[in-house]
């Protein structure tokens, strides 16, 4: 007769701490992409922002976009 032992796995501590870890770098690393490039669109003249078809109501959204996607 066959005996099936079934125990599901939970993630030890140490598989929890990474895994916060691992997100916590990630969301660092992202602000760090808005922020460098919110910097970088403020540091652009009203004209070099134009030309480009942004106005400086839209950098904070446009950083967001490219930072987290949204």
């Amino acid at each position: 007769m066959a005996y099936v032992n079934v125990k599901t796995a939970r993630p030890t501590l140490a598989d929890r701490i990474s895994a916060w870890w691992a997100g916590s770098r990630e969301k660092a690393a992202q602000y760090a992409i808005y922020r460098r490039t919110i910097r970088e669109l403020e540091s652009m003249s009203d004209r070099d922002l134009a030309d480009i078809g942004i106005s400086r109501g839209q950098i904070a959204d446009i950083a967001a976009e490219a930072a987290f996607g949204k």
